[in-house]
């Protein structure tokens, strides 16, 4: 791909001000794919202005022009799906036949949901004897995660183009090269120059400028919580608007009357599924305490049927996790768990048998796990499961909200009524009862530590949008 050590920038590719570049790691070989350019602030400045530039246009553009232009982005990302699912396959470690099933088809997924949602949207009302217009927010900032990197892309691009927006995203420097495919499949649809704008760099040096800029309305962030936290510093002296999509520690409660065998499995392959690299992912299983030992039996019998191995082997459930970062990370939580006292069920450190090389990491279940220890307080992001009991459903309920993040939560019952109203006292902002699965018209975001805003869907569109009053006319009147 020539445009790998590029930027895009004002519809053109054009070389870094910098001459700074990083090896981008398959985590399967740790081997080098390629480099990528890194970025410094006078890069994101052009980036801005083009933007900028551009907005003054694009933010009048009518809403069937903005839907022409989703219409024809979605085509050309379509010719395209095989190559967008290898790309991330070899650059972060997902299964081929999880790229090609999920993490490539939710990019297209969220532009044609948002083509649905803006056909139907109205962006004027009147309210008394004022005319109320939504508009486009303005110049947007994007840093978007490694995990699902083209879901997280196309759910903040579809909607601010939707809206009128102009952007620069700064991808992860650690799986970046979806980015950039992205970035011409945009500029082969026809994307106005300016509208959209990528520079690939870290977070203190282009993350950091791009969130204090002062021409940047908008800045929407996806990755941890420690990370938010300095994109909303950053960005506060300007007052700009941010969005944020962080950490998650989801609980995940088996009633006493769901099915034990089904619903446990179930969300066992669940939490593993992109190795366990999910910020919504169910690792936090509650059990009652009286059906501890029956409960961590299902899950290990679960977890040990999961193959981790090679990406593009034939049957491999799940690759390596992403980085030597992660897998040190995700290692060193698995040997806490085990010096605080929790039951190792299986796996544990170290990698799975047969694997000497890459960033794997054995299916691990943790039982009789309390929740002031470490396993079930921070972020794993790895295939590790941590099993609590709980005595009541008042206690379930407590557990689950015992915790710094708020981003999802799972229930399993047999009484969809009892489910539901249990999911109305858990302090989190998506529930899915009985292993449903995620929706991308329904707003995703999170409570607490988990960030605040919402993506997907309508919801989505709005975050994008600012309301204006205008008083003392009607066109009624």
């Amino acid at each position: 791909m020539s445009n790998r050590t590029k930027f895009y920038i004002n519809g053109e590719w054009v070389e870094p001000t910098t001459s700074e570049t990083i090896d981008v790691i398959n985590p399967a070989t740790e081997q080098p794919i390629g480099q990528v350019a890194m970025g410094g602030a006078a890069d994101i400045d052009k980036a801005v202005a083009a933007a900028k530039a551009a907005f003054e246009t694009f933010s009048q553009t009518t809403k069937e022009e903005r839907i022409a232009l989703l219409e024809a982005i979605v085509a050309k990302y379509v010719e395209r799906m095989g190559d967008v699912a290898a790309t991330i396959s070899e650059e972060m470690g997902a299964p081929l036949g999880l790229a090609n099933k999920a993490q490539a088809p939710a990019g297209a997924g969220h532009f044609m949901t948002t083509i649905k949602v803006l056909k139907e949207y109205e962006f004027e009302e009147d309210i008394g004897t004022s005319h109320i217009i939504k508009e486009a927010a303005g110049v947007c900032g994007f840093i978007t995660p490694w995990n699902w990197p083209i879901n997280q892309i196309a759910c903040k691009v579809a909607p601010a183009i939707a809206a009128g927006c102009t952007m620069v995203l700064k991808p992860s420097e650690v799986a970046p090269y979806n980015a950039i495919l992205f970035a011409e499949i945009l500029d082969a649809a026809g994307v106005p120059a300016g509208v959209f704008n990528l520079v690939n760099g870290d977070g203190p040096v282009v993350g950091a400028t791009l969130s204090a800029h002062p021409d940047v309305d908008m800045m929407s962030f996806t990755g941890s919580t420690r990370a938010g936290v300095e994109v909303a510093k950053n960005a506060a002296p300007t007052v700009k608007r941010v969005a944020q999509e962080l950490g998650g520690k989801s609980a995940n409660i088996i009633l006493d009357d769901a099915d034990f065998g089904k619903a446990i499995s179930r969300d066992v392959f669940g939490l593993v599924n992109n190795s366990g690299q999910s910020c919504n992912a169910p690792t936090r299983m509650l059990v009652p305490m009286s059906r501890m030992d029956e409960a961590a039996a299902v899950a290990k019998t679960a977890a040990e049927q999961v193959k981790v191995g090679d990406p593009n082997a034939e049957g491999t459930m799940i690759g390596p996790v992403v980085s030597e970062v992660q897998y040190n990370k995700i290692q060193a939580l698995i040997q806490a768990g085990i010096d605080e006292g929790a039951r190792l069920e299986t796996g544990g450190t170290g990698r799975p048998d047969g694997l000497n090389a890459g960033f794997y990491i054995k299916p691990t279940v943790f039982s009789h796990v309390t929740n002031d220890m470490t396993i079930a307080q921070e972020e794993i992001f790895g295939p590790v499961l941590t099993m609590i009991g709980y005595k009541d459903d008042e206690d379930a309920i407590r557990i689950a909200n015992d915790t710094v993040y708020g981003l999802s939560g799972y229930i399993s019952s047999e009484n969809t009524d009892r489910a539901k109203n249990i999911a109305r006292k858990i302090r989190t902002g998506n529930i899915h009862i009985n292993g449903a699965p995620a929706d991308q018209n329904a707003p995703f975001g999170g409570y607490k530590q988990s960030g605040n805003g919402r993506e997907w869907g309508r919801y989505g569109l709005e975050e994008f949008l600012e309301t204006k009053a205008i008083m003392g006319y009607s066109p009624k009147s």
